[in-house]
């Protein structure tokens, strides 16, 4: 998952940042309004994390111009406006979820995976992937009745995958998820990733689409 962070608070900012990260996700951090509509309009991002009140304007202009253009990507509201008013305003404008600061990075997680479960069309956080089971809100899986350890990459392009059960991914898709502004991009990270799921659990899992990309069979 792509996550842009639009948090002008350093503290604040560089926490949730490294949470996300630490979660496998690609994360880019703008500070500002003008930065964040650039990131916007060159990247598929599938998770918005929005402070309202930043140095160059409203957050709420923002998430009412990415409405008003069509843009379904989901927006969590993070403020320390706490107001019943404030919070119907930023849902009204087309928020998906409100939190309110101080917040815990553990709950931010849950509600960003819920969001994005629905707006992949199943709410259901346990799947079934060959012999494998999976609890997206646990981030669990089990072959066979027994637990599977996975890296942080590997869960984060397994759940890129099965978000999208039976389509195929390409692989730019998937590094897109895994990586922010500037990083380095090993050329074969997405197959090895793959590939180490596929020893994990069990080589028909996910499916090569030559050419193309990745499916992983539901």
């Amino acid at each position: 998952m792509r996550v842009l962070l639009i948090e002008d608070d350093a503290v604040l900012g560089d926490a949730v940042r490294a949470h996300i990260a630490s979660l496998g996700y690609g994360v880019d951090w703008m500070t500002r309004l003008d930065d964040a509509r650039e990131a916007l309009a060159s990247v598929p991002y599938e998770l918005v994390l929005l402070d309202l009140n930043l140095p160059d304007g409203s957050g709420l202009g923002l998430l009412r111009a990415l409405r008003q253009k069509g843009s379904r990507v989901p927006v969590i509201i993070l403020t320390a406006q706490d107001q019943i008013a404030a919070r119907i305003d930023g849902l009204n404008s087309g928020a998906d979820d409100y939190l309110v600061k101080p917040f815990d990075l553990s709950e931010l997680s849950a509600r960003a995976a819920a969001v994005a479960r629905r707006y992949a069309g199943n709410p259901n956080p346990l799947l079934r992937l060959g012999d494998a089971e999976i609890d997206l809100a646990r981030r669990f899986v089990t072959v066979q009745g027994k637990a599977v350890d996975l890296t942080a990459r590997e869960w984060a392009v397994l759940e890129r995958l099965v978000r999208h059960p039976n389509a195929m991914v390409t692989r730019a898709a998937i590094e897109e998820s895994l990586y922010e502004f500037g990083a380095e991009i090993e050329s074969n990270a997405v197959e090895v990733y793959v590939s180490r799921l596929r020893k994990k659990l069990g080589r028909e899992a996910i499916r090569t689409v030559r050419g193309a990309g990745y499916k992983a069979s539901v």
